[in-house]
C-alpha cells in the first residue's frame, strides 16, 4: 500500500515524463482532491496509507492528466477572485488576466447603481464577481453558446447571486440596453496560431478562442455595436490578445469611442482597452 509521499513522487515522475508543467503541484493538487483535503494538509500525512479505493479513481485521474486534459477540469473548480467557481469543458477556463480585469473594474470610482453587461461570459467569472462585489449592480450576462451560459447559471445558483440575468446572444442580437458598462472577454486568439497552441488550451471550446486570421473579427463586430448600446458617458473594456492593443484602439476611435486608453496586465503587456461613449 502506498503512501501520501510515494503516492506523489510516483505521480510527479509520471506527469514529468509526459511533459506537464508543475507536475508536482498538480499531483499534489490531485490527491487532495481525491482525499477529501488541501494540499497543505498532505504535508501532515506524507505516511498515510492510501486505501485502494482512493488509488483507483486517482490513477485515472492522473492518465487523464497525463493525456493534457486541464488540472482545472480534472478537479471540475477553480478559484476566481474571492469566490470558487464550477469550470468544465463548457467554456473557457477562467485566466489570470480576467481576473486581473475584474479587479480593475472594481477598483474604479462608479455610482452605486450600475447596469453592466458581461459580453461573452462564458463560465460567469467576470460578471459573477461584479454582481457579487456590487450587489447595487445589476449584471447581464450574455453568451451565444447555450453550454457556456448554462454553466454561468450554475455558479449564479452556488455563490446565490440574486442580481444576474442571462440572455443567449450572438453579440446583441438578443440584447436591447442601454448599459451603462459593459466588459467583454471575447474569442481574439487567430486561426493561424491554433497549431501553437497547448494541449490544455485545446481542451477550451474553439468558439471561445478563435475569431478569423488575426484573431479581430468578432471585436471588429462587438465594439460599433457596443457603441449603440451604451448611455452616454457610458465605459466599455475588453481583454484581447499581446499583440492586438493598436488595431482595437484605431477600431474604438473609428467606431466614435473617447478617452481611449490601454492598460497593461502584470506581465507588462497592453491587454484592457477602456473607452467610453460621448
Amino acid at each position: 500500500m502506498s503512501t501520501v509521499l510515494e503516492t506523489i513522487d510516483g505521480g510527479t515522475r509520471y506527469l514529468e515524463k509526459r511533459g506537464i508543467e508543475d507536475a508536482r503541484r498538480h499531483m499534489q493538487m490531485l490527491v487532495a482532491h481525491q482525499l477529501g483535503c488541501t494540499r497543505m494538509d498532505l504535508y501532515l500525512q506524507f505516511d498515510r496509507p492510501i486505501d485502494e479505493c482512493d488509488l483507483a479513481p486517482l490513477r485515472e485521474t492522473l492518465k487523464k492528466r497525463g493525456e493534457g486534459i486541464p488540472i482545472q477540469h480534472l478537479l471540475g473548480k477553480v478559484w476566481f477572485h474571492k469566490h470558487e467557481f464550477k469550470t468544465d469543458a463548457r467554456a473557457l477556463i477562467p485566466r489570470p488576466e480576467t481576473e486581473e480585469l475584474t479587479e480593475w473594474i472594481l477598483s474604479w470610482d462608479l455610482p452605486p447603481s450600475q447596469r453592466v453587461l458581461d459580453m461573452g461570459c462564458g463560465s460567469g467569472v467576470l460578471g459573477l464577481s461584479l454582481a457579487a462585489a456590487r450587489p447595487d449592480w445589476e449584471l447581464t450576462l450574455a453568451d451565444v453558446s447555450p453550454d457556456a451560459l448554462g454553466l454561468a447559471r450554475e455558479n449564479a445558483s452556488l455563490l446565490e447571486i440574486p442580481n444576474a440575468a442571462f440572455s443567449q446572444s450572438d453579440l446583441f442580437s438578443s440584447i436591447s440596453g442601454p448599459f451603462d458598462g459593459i466588459a467583454a472577454n471575447l474569442p481574439y486568439v487567430p486561426e493561424t496560431e491554433r497549431a501553437t497552441l497547448t494541449r490544455e488550451v485545446m481542451h477550451d471550446p474553439a468558439l471561445a478562442l478563435f475569431s478569423g486570421t488575426d484573431g479581430l473579427d468578432l471585436i471588429r463586430r462587438f465594439i460599433p455595436e457596443a457603441f449603440h448600446h451604451l448611455a452616454p458617458g457610458g465605459w466599455l473594456v475588453l481583454e484581447i490578445g499581446h499583440d492586438q492593443a493598436s488595431h482595437v484602439a484605431e477600431i474604438l476611435q473609428t467606431s466614435s469611442f473617447t478617452a481611449i486608453e490601454v492598460k497593461s496586465d502584470l506581465s507588462g503587456i497592453p491587454r484592457f482597452p477602456y473607452a467610453r461613449r460621448p
